[in-house]
């Protein structure tokens, strides 16, 4: 058994955007796959790469916790931490990925990676990795025969009643657990609504400017979707009743409008309910960060005013957890949980049970909320330190909205630039965005980039990013 020295890990770069861990984790990475560290190796002590390193225990235990998540290495007790013997076989040679586009028309509307400023994560650096790894390792061993057949297409039962008791309390949403469905994310939760309550040809409302797969699933389910105007109080039911008042549907984010993060205002929230149920249509009330408001506590969500039974609330962990899970929740009106049921088991979707049940104890044992809690706080802070470093060198060419929460940010753009271009631009140069332009339709929604600040860990590092975009200006 060989032991590596800690000085074969090559210099990290404290100004890159990619966290110290991360850094520490890639260089691991890159001398397995290329036969530097064989299996058996021994590799440095955490305590002895932190000397050698002058970096933070927390930062190495990081570090060394995802490459044993990942099965790079595997500890061995006194006899320290060595590479995972036979992982050589399974060591992929890694290919060169084509480059990124702008395109909001990709299959996928997001990139698979994580770049700086990527929307749709949230802080990767700051989720409790530990605690989920015990509690998945826990619930491997307590694994029995009934757990491994196809998972309750409905979703889990245990799952179900953590969502229902989180929504009572941090939602303002009174429902019973057999109302919650475990869908597998946004897209699938919108599918089945669909399939139960609407049929082709029935217009639709949706926000202009609004998140773009809203609109391309319309047509993929051959609805006709009637774009309706956003101002500073949200989507304008006016003008909606005026353009298609008997739509059978509307769907909306009214605690922070995506991707304006204006809240839908009292006023409007009660005419839109009052014509649900005037004309029997539905109201689809897409949550997905409701979680994080920054100048109060979080407002109720529109559910919790519905009670003619007309809204049906889509929720999702991929904003407060991870992505990766692929796993979301819709809650609908008690009359047509029998409807749901029908549909969902004739569609024969489930996902799966080992994520359904840790997201379960991750509830359960008070972890989820507590990590809402921190996350807010979290967020708060590099919200505040990512405006002031943008600000300090791009504060001459764009104006940054004040929003009163969201994961985002919003950065107008002086003069006569084009947000496509410059977010063209950046993502050739490795640096992500989405224009502003490209999720509005009919209407100028103006010209803006749209950056998630959730994964900006400093003041510092914020400034050295817009320094890159200023280069691209």
């Amino acid at each position: 058994m060989v032991k590596l020295k800690a000085s074969i890990v090559s210099p990290l770069d404290p100004t890159s955007t990619i966290p110290l861990y991360r850094q520490v984790y890639e260089r691991f990475v890159a001398v397995i796959a290329d036969g530097t560290l064989k299996p058996g190796d021994r590799i440095p002590s955490a305590r002895a790469l932190m000397t050698d390193l002058g970096l933070a225990r927390g930062t190495v235990n990081s570090a060394y916790e995802l490459l044993a998540a990942e099965g790079y290495v595997v500890a061995q007790g006194q006899a320290g931490t060595i590479v995972t013997p036979g992982l050589r076989a399974r060591v992929p040679k890694r290919e060169v990925q084509p480059k990124l586009t702008a395109s909001l028309e990709a299959p996928s509307f997001r990139p698979d990676s994580i770049l700086p400023l990527q929307m749709g994560l949230p802080a990767l650096d700051a989720f409790p990795r530990k605690i989920w790894a015990r509690l998945g390792a826990n619930r491997i061993r307590a694994m029995q025969t009934f757990d491994m057949v196809h998972p309750p297409v409905c979703g889990l039962g245990e799952l179900r009643v953590a969502i229902a008791a989180y929504l009572q309390v941090s939602r303002g949403i009174m429902c019973a657990p057999t109302q919650v469905f475990v869908t597998s994310g946004y897209r699938h939760s919108i599918e089945l609504i669909s399939r139960a309550l609407l049929n082709a040809g029935d217009q639709v409302w949706y926000e202009n400017p609004g998140y773009p797969p809203t609109r391309q699933l319309m047509g993929m389910l051959s609805l006709k979707g009637v774009p309706i105007p956003v101002d500073n109080e949200g989507i304008d039911v006016a003008c909606g009743i005026e353009l298609a008042p008997r739509a059978r549907a509307a769907i909306v984010t009214p605690a922070h409008q995506s991707p304006l993060c204006v809240t839908l205002s009292l006023p409007r929230r009660i005419a839109l309910l009052e014509w649900a149920a005037q004309n029997k249509g539905w109201v689809i009330e897409d949550d997905y960060d409701g979680e994080y408001r920054y100048v109060s506590r979080p407002l109720p969500a529109l559910k919790s005013l519905d009670a003619k039974g007309r809204v049906l609330y889509a929720g999702t962990f991929s904003k407060v957890l991870m992505p990766s899970l692929r796993l979301a929740y819709l809650v609908v009106p008690d009359a047509l949980t029998e409807r749901f049921e029908q549909v969902v088991h004739t569609l024969g979707t489930g996902t799966s049970h080992l994520v359904q049940a840790t997201v379960t104890s991750f509830m359960r044992e008070g972890h989820f909320a507590r990590h809402i809690q921190r996350m807010r706080r979290l967020y708060a802070e590099r919200r505040d330190a990512t405006v002031a470093g943008l600000e300090s060198e791009l504060g001459d060419y764009v104006d940054i909205d004040a929003q009163p929460g969201g994961m985002h940010l919003i950065l107008r753009l002086r003069g006569r630039r084009s947000d496509r271009r410059l977010v063209a631009s950046m993502s050739e140069n490795g640096l992500y965005a989405e224009a502003l332009s490209d999720w509005g339709e009919g209407r100028k929604a103006g010209s803006a980039l749209l950056i998630a600040f959730t994964n900006v860990d400093s003041e510092a590092t914020a400034a050295q990013l817009g320094k890159r975009i200023l280069s691209l200006m």
